[in-house]
C-alpha cells in the first residue's frame, strides 16, 4: 500500500513540477486568459457571421445573374397596401426598343458606362449642392430595389454601398439595365417596362417610340405623381431633353456597354 501511495504522490509531484516549470497551472488558466476569453469568443463568431453574410451576398447576387428576379420586396409591399396585385411581367432586354434602355440611362444615370457602381463626379456635385438628388446609379437602383428596402437610412446605404460593387463585378452592364428596366416602378402598381408600355400606350415594350421612351424615363424620379400619357409642361421639357440625352450617348458610344 505504502508503494502505491509513493507512486501517487511522484506523479502528483511530477505534475506540479512540470506545470510549474511552463508558468502555467495544471487546472486554471492564466489571469489573461480568463479576461481574454470572452473576447476571442466574440471575435470567433463575429468572423463566423462575416463569413455568413459573404456567403450570402456572393450566392444571391450570383444567383439573380443568370435567374430572373421575381417580384421585389417593395412590389409586395405595394400590393399588400393596395390590396391587388401589381402589374408587372418579365420581359427580357432583347424584347426593348433600345432606345428606352438608352432613355433610362441618360435620364439616370449618364456615366453608366463609365463607372463600377459609384459615380464619383455626381456624388460630388450632389454634396456641393447640399442634395442627394442624382447621386444614385443605377447599379445602386437596383441593388436596394432587388435585395433591400426603400426609404433613407444609414443601415440600408452601408448594405447598398457593400452589394453594388459586387453587383457590378458579378453582373454585365446589359444585365444590370434589364433588371433595372424590369423592376422600376411607373405608375402606382405598375412596375416593370413591359406593364408600363402597355399601361400608358398600348404598345409592347418593343414598339415604343423615342417620344414615348422618353416620358416613360421621365416619371421615374416620382411615378405616383407623373403621368407618362399626360405629361406636364415640365414634364415634357425632361421628356425632350432625355430624347436628347439619348441620342447622345447612342452617338458618342456611352450606351455601347449595354447594347453590344
Amino acid at each position: 500500500m505504502r508503494l502505491f501511495l509513493d507512486q501517487d504522490s511522484a506523479y502528483s509531484w511530477g505534475v506540479a513540477r512540470k506545470a510549474k516549470s511552463s508558468g502555467k497551472s495544471p487546472k486554471r488558466g492564466s489571469w489573461a486568459d480568463r479576461v481574454l476569453a470572452p473576447y476571442r469568443w466574440l471575435r470567433k463568431w463575429l468572423f463566423r457571421l462575416v463569413l455568413i453574410l459573404v456567403v450570402v451576398v456572393l450566392g444571391g447576387v450570383g444567383w439573380f445573374s443568370v435567374m430572373n428576379p421575381g417580384q421585389t420586396p417593395y412590389m409586395r409591399a405595394e400590393a399588400r397596401r393596395l390590396g391587388a396585385p401589381v402589374d408587372h411581367i418579365w420581359v427580357p432586354l432583347a424584347a426593348v426598343a433600345p432606345v428606352m434602355a438608352r432613355s433610362v440611362v441618360a435620364a439616370e444615370d449618364a456615366n453608366f458606362c463609365l463607372h463600377w457602381g459609384f459615380d464619383m463626379e455626381a456624388i460630388r456635385t450632389a454634396l456641393e449642392e447640399g442634395s442627394g438628388r442624382g447621386a444614385s446609379t443605377i447599379s445602386q437602383q437596383v441593388v436596394k430595389n432587388v435585395y433591400l428596402w426603400q426609404g433613407r437610412n444609414w443601415t440600408r446605404k452601408a448594405l447598398e454601398a457593400v452589394i453594388t460593387p459586387v453587383v457590378e463585378a458579378m453582373w454585365s452592364k446589359r444585365r444590370i439595365v434589364e433588371v433595372y428596366l424590369n423592376v422600376a416602378e411607373f405608375d402606382e402598381g405598375v412596375f416593370g417596362v413591359d406593364a408600363a408600355a402597355q399601361h400608358y400606350f398600348g404598345v409592347a415594350p418593343a414598339n415604343l417610340s423615342p417620344v414615348q421612351a422618353a416620358r416613360l424615363a421621365a416619371v421615374l424620379p416620382s411615378p405616383k405623381t407623373r403621368s407618362a400619357a399626360n405629361p406636364s409642361r415640365r414634364l415634357a421639357r425632361r421628356a425632350a431633353g432625355i430624347m436628347d440625352g439619348a441620342e447622345t450617348i447612342r452617338q458618342d458610344r456611352r450606351a455601347a456597354c449595354f447594347e453590344d
